[in-house]
């Protein structure tokens, strides 16, 4: 009899479960985008599938779980968790020499097994992989949004009977409350700890005076969100998309940028008035890049100064 069982991933297992996400989602592109060069689809080749360090991120940040077929890792499930009844599967992958064997289906009801509080699970998948579509609709799951890219789905758990109520007009659920218009609502000097927020229209809603500590903002929309006069200390800011934002006025002091790409379109990062003394770029590709009115004393380039690069310049011209 096979065996499937589901563990939490550990960082001595991110190279190997690299490989397979590379083997999987190459495998993918070559299946659903084959004569598509120019195509880019995130949900075929997710940003950093390829990436082991993002795959260290991964272990390190969110649920990730490695699937064991019969005592041998073949593939990988990863979970983020929306406060304490909502949960998103970002990413599950099985080796292709090992699929059609109900290792996905199995890993799918052990994750929902691993969080018995959560409620509602969703995910999204290419419109291109129709067999996505067909095994998620087997799981259960319900279409609730789709475009000429992606298909967005949800499983909602049933619950108990007892655990409805309607009362004037609002629908609450255990502890929860569903489906009522708290718009233009002003909400002052009260305790909303461990409170979780999920689906909710908030629009250019404004937090102000407020002890946000420890929140967690995952899969939201903040575009054109402004931050202000925020302490962001030992703040995790990762796999997000920064394009075309501007930092102004901000201490960087000790942060750490690493595994940054430009995308596809390769527009510059400027730095202006910006205090780097002392900064390490290390494995960085620094093509085409330009040091403009910039102090440069002690600056090396592969432990070469910067100094005596620009001295030896200046003979060699002189001589011409």
């Amino acid at each position: 009899m096979s065996t499937i069982t589901i563990e939490k991933a550990r960082i001595q297992d991110a190279e190997i479960l690299t490989d397979i996400k590379r083997k999987v989602f190459d495998a993918e592109k070559e299946k659903w985008l084959p004569y598509a060069e120019n195509v880019v689809d995130y949900n075929i080749q997710p940003p950093g599938y390829d990436s082991i360090e993002m795959g260290k991120y991964m272990i390190n940040e969110l649920n990730y779980f490695k699937i064991l077929y019969q005592e041998e890792l073949v593939g990988g499930v990863i979970v983020t968790l929306g406060g304490k009844r909502h949960g998103r599967v970002d990413r599950i992958f099985v080796d292709p020499d090992y699929q059609g064997k109900g290792i996905g289906s199995s890993a799918i009801r052990l994750i929902e097994k691993e969080f018995p509080l959560v409620k509602s699970w969703e995910l999204e998948t290419s419109s291109r992989q129709l067999n996505n579509h067909a095994f998620y609709e087997k799981m259960g799951y319900t279409k609730i949004f789709e475009s000429e890219d992606e298909f967005c789905y949800e499983k909602r758990v049933q619950l108990d009977a007892t655990e409805e109520v309607e009362t004037r007009g609002i629908l609450i659920q255990g502890d929860t409350l569903r489906q009522v218009d708290l718009s233009g609502l002003q909400v002052e000097q009260s305790d909303m700890t461990e409170t979780d927020f999920y689906g909710i229209a908030g629009g250019h809603t404004t937090f102000s005076n407020s002890n946000l500590m420890g929140a967690q903002f995952s899969n939201c929309n903040l575009s054109e969100s402004r931050f202000q006069n925020i302490n962001f200390k030992k703040s995790l800011i990762a796999d997000l998309n920064l394009s075309h934002s501007e930092f102004a006025h901000v201490t960087f002091g000790g942060v750490y940028v690493h595994d940054t790409t430009l995308e596809d379109e390769e527009e510059p990062v400027r730095f202006e008035r910006c205090d780097l003394k002392g900064s390490p770029f290390k494995s960085c590709n620094l093509n085409n890049v330009e040091l403009i009115d910039c102090e440069t004393e002690g600056m090396r380039i592969n432990n070469i100064l910067v100094k005596d690069l620009l001295d030896a310049y200046e003979v060699v011209h002189k001589k011409r």
